[in-house]
């Protein structure tokens, strides 16, 4: 068994732990429970992970003209992994008794170091729930665990089980859920100087590609067996064909019907079911950091203010031109691949027979438009040649409108007159009482007091970070990350220990986060070959396969294994030196100098 399909198999077993059925209540199971399962056994870890609660945000993507944008709240998550070298020793057999695996005050360690970082956005609607990976990092310090050698590093399962972790929280009824990342090969994302250690291993481009499909391949084989609907996976890297494209893919059972080369914009955007036809612009959402939103950016620049009403571009016409032309990005055309990656989980399945027939008829002029066949459109054909002002509306309608009744058209001065009515308030009388001041006797944490549940999010007790803050505290701790130094190990230590004071401050306590013990079972790779390393780790021993070799009767070799073995004086035993005789020997004739010459 190779590395790879070992660290699959780990975050297939933790992931299944994650993803209850879906009539079972929600487990108690926290997030170190979770890592736990994918971490080494025997080893310590240090567990820290902030977030902020959902707060009102610019939305994803622009509404059609006429509309409303949506409604949309933003939360942010970011966990740390350290390790503190001093105190991990070897695995341990023993078994370890219930609690162990916590901190307990003083007997924490002192020297913590960060070794892997990832952070994610949780953007949410009325519509959808996105997940978007925004930064990943390491800081190369994994290497003083001291693992054997072959076993395969375990920042890709603890990466992969906390998406899983924040999918299975995150669920809505009736909503779509989209993991989103941009994946883009760079030294350093969390880590100033992190590059400047040996130990760390930075990957290529069509490595970090690869090693995001690989997180996120298992997240859709498990879920594919659960009510999540029809998972699917979708790649795209601008300017490489689609045979080139599917290298990246991991090769399993069932990465076939998972994955599909190209973009599900359309698919994912409730737009394309309430209206006949949606401008590309509404269809590309904003992301921070992100390529694909500097672009579009810069797209709307191009449009006047006379033609603003139009919302049209003046260089792009669709989707796919969009796509063409990111290929030539500084981002995506500087040597180096670039990897766009979606995994969307639909709420239900969508059958044939739901969907609405079409309404083109033959002398449409949309008949000859081109599909690829790589990413059939999902949207409806549009109907008018010029584009409105007024986008125009299919039968299909918010689903938060549904369950209201038509209203009767009325004109405006009514309107307003009501309006006035309601604003008139009564006049105060009587003997003014001052409000006697309230004096703050505890700790308070008012973040926490927001509603769990409400038609725009869903925030549940157990998805939250060790810490909840704001969102400017937030932005703070991570600010101080970028500016810290990782290059040495000392330098590492002392800027882990200033990260970790600063991020848990005003939390009445010395020390936060938790103290996690590995449970993985390491296997090591049987392909790994080699000595005695200098941890000690013993090589196997190569299995001696002389004995079944056939030799032919009356050979030399034979008469020589017949013969005893003569010991020598190191201890090792030596069979006797064949001769061979004269006639055996062929003797090259010289030339005559006169050939030569």
């Amino acid at each position: 068994m190779t590395s790879s399909s070992i660290g699959s198999l780990a975050l297939k077993r933790a992931f299944k732990s994650a993803t209850p059925p879906a009539t079972s209540s929600s487990s108690s199971e926290t997030l170190r429970d979770r890592l736990a399962l994918v971490l080494p056994q025997g080893f310590k870890f240090g567990v820290y992970h902030l977030s902020t609660p959902p707060t009102k945000t610019e939305p994803l993507c622009s509404a059609p003209p006429g509309e409303r944008p949506d409604k949309t709240f933003g939360e942010s998550h970011f966990l740390a992994i350290s390790i503190d070298p001093e105190t991990n020793a070897a695995p341990s057999l023993k078994r370890t008794s219930p609690g162990a695996d916590e901190a307990k005050g003083s007997s924490e360690p002192r020297k913590w170091v960060l070794v892997f970082a990832v952070e994610i956005f949780i953007f949410t609607t009325a519509y959808s729930t996105t997940l978007f990976v925004a930064k990943a990092d390491s800081t190369g310090y994994l290497h003083l665990l001291k693992l054997p050698k072959g076993t395969p590093s375990p920042i890709r399962e603890v990466c992969g089980a906390f998406v899983a972790y924040l999918l299975e929280h995150r669920r809505r009824k009736n909503t779509q859920t989209i993991v989103n990342l941009f994946a883009r090969a760079q030294s350093q994302y969390l880590f100033p100087g992190s590059v400047e250690n040996d130990g760390k291993h930075v990957l290529d481009d069509r490595g970090l590609v690869k090693w995001w499909c690989k997180v996120l391949n298992p997240l859709m084989e498990g879920l594919a067996k659960k009510s999540w609907g029809t998972p699917k996976g979708y790649l795209l890297v601008p300017g490489l064909e689609v045979g080139s494209t599917r290298a990246f893919i991991p090769k399993t059972l069932a990465s076939a019907d998972n994955w599909v080369i190209g973009h599900p914009l359309e698919k994912i955007s409730h737009y394309t079911d309430e209206f006949d036809w949606v401008p590309p612009r509404c269809l590309i959402p904003r992301y921070p950091d992100d390529p694909k939103s500097r672009f579009r950016d810069e797209l709307d620049e191009e449009i006047s203010k006379r033609k603003k009403d139009v919302w049209k571009w003046a260089s792009v016409r669709d989707l796919e031109q969009f796509w063409e032309m990111m290929s030539f990005r500084q981002e995506c055309s500087s040597g180096r691949l670039t990897g766009f990656i979606w995994l969307v989980f639909d709420a239900k399945k969508k059958h044939a027979a739901t969907q609405p027939p079409p309404t083109l008829t033959l002398s449409s002029p949309f008949n000859g438009a081109p599909i690829s066949s790589q990413n059939p459109p999902s949207t409806p054909p549009r109907r008018r040649v010029d584009v409105l002002a007024q986008t125009p509306r299919s039968n299909k309608g918010s689903p938060l409108k549904h369950d209201l009744e038509p209203a009767t058209p009325t004109p405006d001065q009514p309107i307003r007159q009501k309006r006035k009515d309601k604003k008139k308030k009564k006049k105060l009388t009587g003997v003014i009482i001052p409000r006697q001041p309230k004096v703050k006797r505890q700790l308070r944490n008012y973040l926490l007091e927001r509603p769990t549940s409400t038609p725009c999010y869903y925030w549940p007790v157990e998805g939250r970070g060790d810490r909840v803050v704001e969102e400017s505290e937030y932005k703070r701790d991570i600010e101080l990350l970028l500016h810290l130094d990782f290059s040495t190990l000392d330098k590492a230590v002392s800027s882990s220990r200033r990260w970790i004071a600063q991020a848990g401050a005003g939390t009445g306590a010395d020390r936060w986060g938790a103290v996690v013990m590995g449970k993985a079972r390491i296997r090591e790779n049987i392909f790994a070959a080699g000595a005695t390393s200098q941890r000690g780790t013993v090589a196997p021993a190569a299995n001696n396969l002389t004995g079944l070799v056939r030799r032919k009767p009356g050979s030399s070799q034979e008469s020589s294994q017949d013969q005893p073995p003569v010991s020598v004086s190191n201890g090792l035993e030596e069979r006797p030196v064949n001769v061979l005789g004269d006639g055996l020997i062929r003797k090259k004739k010289k030339e005559p100098e006169e050939q030569k010459a």
